[in-house]
């Protein structure tokens, strides 16, 4: 069968600078953090963090109530994401509804905010007499994905993956495949969550959140960092439309790049920890499918958490397939740790560093852990042209994802 080349045309985010891509990229490229400290963590007993990344300066309301009534914060993010992805990308009512347009959008769980709400108000007499009708809607693990094709009308393929870290890497690997495959010509994809004191609350359990920074939140997450001592939690949504490049072309689309290569293996050796030998050959996989070689790639924007074991791991692996000649910087010191949101952020991120030239360091790395060395970190802005990067997400429960883009060529 004849494979369609995938591109992307639209992209929109939603994250802890506020909505957009421009305000997002004007925040990274400022060196700015968005983690703050947040005093309702105090409030929860045996809670050690204080620190989250959270979405400032959204409007839910400029979704029509008949739409938001049935979103939780993640799906307005989401919602507001694609709308802006599918704006920059040209489309228009006729595309929505023509069933050659489909979503592929997950999240971690269903909103945890309204599980929270629901059990909280059940539990005080057993009754169900005050539940709304529309809570399901809201918790159901494909709210995101349904609630943007519903407020937006879309009417093709429906995906919701759920892969924690790796969702919105899976959410867009897969959504090439299907338009590789002629089975749609677009796919808006990606990946969102909101943030609750019980995400932060397992990475905690986990000795895995960050504690020691609570009173200095800009200074922490810190990763490949001697210094570092776990993730920051964050929340918001980000979505790229893909297209088929025939479609691209026919529209006169902006092309902001070409997903070439995508892989996604199983890790069975720990549901917890990562394993270096299982996240290098997901990217050599990738490697393969792109069918170019390690010296084909110009950046890796690593998946890095600012967890010990994580950041070894990955440092390795990295080290194995490219050594120390290619550039490496991770976006969650600036930003915290999105969930299923992260991959779709750091990708769009890093699409628009191949656009302008300019490789964004890893904040907060100060001294680099000796155990991290191997591989060429990026500690201050370098400018660059960049062709070709490959993106890592990197999950819990041992999935791995890789993808693969570069500067569109005819």
């Amino acid at each position: 069968m004849q494979m369609k080349r995938v591109v992307i045309t639209g992209m929109g985010a939603v994250s802890p600078f506020g909505r957009g891509i421009d305000t997002l990229m004007e925040a990274l490229l400022e060196g700015k953090s968005g983690v703050t400290k947040v005093p309702a963590l105090a409030e929860i007993v045996g809670m050690r963090t204080r620190v989250a990344a959270l979405v400032p300066g959204i409007e839910p309301k400029e979704i029509p109530r008949k739409f938001r009534r049935s979103m939780s914060a993640m799906s307005v993010f989401a919602t507001l994401a694609a709308h802006d992805a599918a704006a920059q990308g040209g489309l228009t009512e006729g595309h929505f509804g023509g069933g050659r347009l489909g979503v592929s959008i997950g999240s971690t769980v269903g909103s945890p905010q309204t599980t929270q709400e629901f059990f909280t108000d059940f539990s005080t007499d057993n009754s169900l007499e005050r539940m709304k009708s529309t809570v399901f809607f809201h918790i159901m693990n494909h709210s995101c994905a349904a609630n943007v094709a519903h407020t937006m009308g879309i009417t093709g393929r429906i995906l919701a993956p759920a892969a924690a870290c790796s969702t919105s890497c899976l959410a867009v690997g897969y959504a090439s495949e299907m338009i590789a495959a002629g089975k749609q010509d677009f796919m808006l994809c990606g990946g969102a969550d909101e943030f609750h004191a019980l995400t932060a609350g397992t990475f905690d359990i986990m000795n895995a959140a960050s504690v020691r920074y609570n009173d200095t939140p800009g200074a922490t997450p810190r990763p490949f960092d001697r210094d570092r001592d776990g993730v920051v939690c964050a929340e918001g949504s980000g979505i790229l439309l893909l297209e088929s490049l025939d479609s691209a072309l026919s529209r006169g689309a902006g092309i902001l790049a070409e997903i070439v290569g995508f892989a996604s293996t199983s890790d069975p050796a720990s549901i917890a920890n990562p394993d270096a030998g299982c996240i290098a050959l997901c990217m050599r996989l990738a490697l393969a499918d792109a069918r170019i070689g390690p010296s084909g790639i110009d950046y890796v924007n690593a998946h890095a958490t600012a967890t010990e074991l994580g950041d070894i791991a990955e440092s390795e692996a990295i080290a194995s397939v490219f050594g120390d000649r290619v550039p490496v910087s991770s976006l969650k010191g600036h930003m915290g740790h999105a969930m299923a949101a992260s991959g779709t952020l750091e990708m769009a991120a890093s699409i628009e560093m191949m656009r302008r030239g300019v490789l964004i360091p890893t904040h907060n790395l100060e001294t680099i852990d000796p155990r991290c060395e191997s591989i060429l970190h990026v500690q201050q802005p370098l400018h660059r042209r960049i062709d070709t990067f490959i993106k890592n997400n990197f999950a819990l429960g041992g999935v791995n994802s890789s993808i693969i883009l570069r500067r569109f060529e005819q």
